[in-house]
């Protein structure tokens, strides 16, 4: 079992427990009767559902072993709504909200099961030249994950445009946007290696003086100021006109005067 799968069961376990004792605690709370938000059985409700939504938020299942057991949560989860339902005649409004939040629970549970679904269908897929898939419809998809934060599969899908179609146009927007996810995800040596990689894939495409822009900030960002300079200094001298060029002016000012 890899380190991933077995971190994944770890936290699934972890959310199963939380859904269970949160289930257990609403039966009771739904029985007795809570007298208001401030009484203790409340505050043991509001814990184990703060507890619950910290598991489910946190969850990230990479394998099909760790969707099986999040199955199991999502049906524990609804069993737990089920002895709710049938008990909650007798409860009062607090009881009525922490159901309405655990329902919301379940339903965010449900979008991480379909979230796992959409990777894992992406990771097992064949390469987009083998099934015949155009390569721009894999990059329309990327860039629209990127646009949305789905850092991890807009690389995958940036970086399958690139391997299986290294000479397309969309090449080098590609190798650009790999080096937009790292930038997003704050892994600025490897955005770095990406943006570099842009040129070599269309020494006279439209995308150099972006990159080479980017590949600055990347720079800064590990403290190499003086090669986040030259690149600066690199991009005004050969694309004077590019509007990538009067910001890396504007930045080279400032770094002057500081």
């Amino acid at each position: 079992m890899s380190r991933r799968t077995h971190l994944a069961g770890t936290a699934i376990r972890r959310a199963r427990r939380a859904a269970a004792a949160t289930g257990i605690l609403l039966l009771a709370a739904a029985g007795g009767g809570l007298p208001g938000c401030a009484a203790p059985q409340a505050m043991l409700l509001k814990s184990g559902l703060d507890s619950l939504r910290t598991e489910v938020a946190g969850m990230r299942v990479r394998d099909s072993l760790a969707y099986v057991m999040l199955g199991d949560v999502q049906r524990e989860m609804r069993e737990q709504r089920d002895i709710l339902l049938s008990t909650r005649a007798a409860s009062g409004s607090t009881t009525q909200e922490l159901f309405d939040q655990m329902s919301r629970l379940e339903a965010r549970l449900g979008e991480v099961m379909g979230r796992f679904q959409r990777v894992t269908e992406r990771t097992t897929a064949p390469p987009a030249a083998a099934t015949g898939v155009d390569v721009t419809q894999v990059y329309d998809q990327a860039a629209q994950d990127l646009t949305q934060g789905r850092y991890e599969m807009a690389l995958q899908g940036f970086r399958d445009v690139v391997r299986q179609a290294p000479g397309a146009e969309l090449a080098d927007n590609a190798q650009y946007g790999v080096g937009e996810c790292f930038f997003a995800m704050a892994q600025f040596d490897s955005a770095a290696i990406a943006y570099a990689a842009v040129e070599p894939l269309a020494p006279e495409g439209d995308k150099v003086p972006s990159a080479l822009f980017k590949l600055a900030l990347s720079q800064e960002k590990q403290g190499r100021d003086a090669d986040a300079r030259q690149t600066l200094e690199d991009l005004v001298q050969r694309f004077p006109n590019a509007g990538e060029a009067q910001l890396a002016r504007e930045r080279l000012g400032t770094a002057r005067r500081r």
